[in-house]
């Protein structure tokens, strides 16, 4: 059945929401096959298939929308992680936990919580709840925002923007944007991406602080993905095959949604704690609202 699955996600009917709702049907009904190698592939297809998508774009619009995407995300990481440390103190929530959960939502979900939770030396229970919590949430995001915004009436850019702002995690972000349209994709990759990009001076700050000497890992992906875009900007005679290369990483990307999905079984669930899981909500309800709102009276903008 698991097989059968990924078939199927590689089928033109396949969406990116669809995808993961399956697979977490999978991963909460039926014993994981393959959890660990799932896990693993979903993380090393989810960058390729990033840097695929690269050669849909071109690098002037890219540049456009990075630089203002910045800023935008440097006053979000702030707000957050200080509100998230406030309810987590509010919540009584362990501050290991209060901090990577903030950070995971501030940042960009699993990737960020995996490389500050070793600056933190964090422990396998606080690093299980902490993910689980982002990853339910996560989920909640690429289905529910698609839905929100086209109720609301915002445009591809106003809605590829605020994915890149409030939806935690990168698969999630491109595939909320990819559902929405291909302007809409174009600008949360990007912006995403700018985002993730503070991962570095982040988990930077954090081992200073804890005078920590763990190995920081820089997300080498997204200069592939720049590179991806400098070729479709100005290498034309490969156009043919960047147009493939693009369809090839919105396949990928559906398929990677659902061994994301299928990685979310019933004992993510019961290690996640309700306290974890309330300040998670909390503080991403507070992020999306915001956001959502500066975006609709054009305080935030492209």
């Amino acid at each position: 059945m698991f097989f059968i699955a990924i078939v199927w996600a590689m089928s033109p009917g396949a969406s990116p929401s669809t995808a993961l709702a399956l697979g977490l049907i999978l991963g909460v009904a039926f014993v994981r096959p393959f959890s660990a190698e799932a896990q693993s592939l979903s993380r090393i297809l989810l960058q390729v298939c990033v840097v695929a998508l690269g050669f849909a774009m071109n690098l002037r619009k890219v540049v456009r929308i990075g630089s203002s995407g910045f800023v935008y995300t440097a006053l979000g990481i702030g707000f957050t992680i200080l509100a998230g440390l406030l309810l987590g103190r509010i919540l009584k929530v362990d501050r290991t936990n209060s901090f990577l959960v903030s950070v995971g939502t501030a940042i960009c979900g699993g990737s960020a919580i995996a490389a500050v939770g070793k600056v933190m030396d964090a422990n396998d229970d606080q690093m299980s709840a902490s993910l689980g919590t982002v990853f339910i949430l996560n989920a909640i995001g690429l289905i529910a925002f698609p839905w929100v915004g086209s109720r609301l009436g915002l445009t591809q850019t106003q809605f590829g923007l605020w994915a890149a702002l409030a939806i935690h995690d990168t698969s999630s972000v491109v595939g909320a944007g990819r559902k929405y349209g291909d302007i809409a994709l174009s600008v949360a990759t990007t912006v995403k991406l700018t985002r993730a990009l503070w991962i570095v001076p982040v988990s930077f700050a954090t081992a200073a602080i804890r005078r920590s000497k763990a190995r920081i890992q820089f997300p080498w992906f997204i200069c592939c993905f720049v590179a991806a875009v400098v070729l479709n900007t100005y290498v034309r005679p490969g156009f043919p095959l960047y147009i493939r290369l693009a369809s090839l990483g919105k396949v990928g990307l559906t398929v990677t949604l659902f061994l994301i999905g299928s990685n979310v079984s019933r004992s993510t669930v019961k290690t996640v704690g309700i306290r974890a899981l309330v300040l998670g909500l909390l503080l991403w309800i507070a992020v999306a609202v915001l956001s959502l709102v500066l975006i609709r009276r054009n305080v935030i903008s492209l």
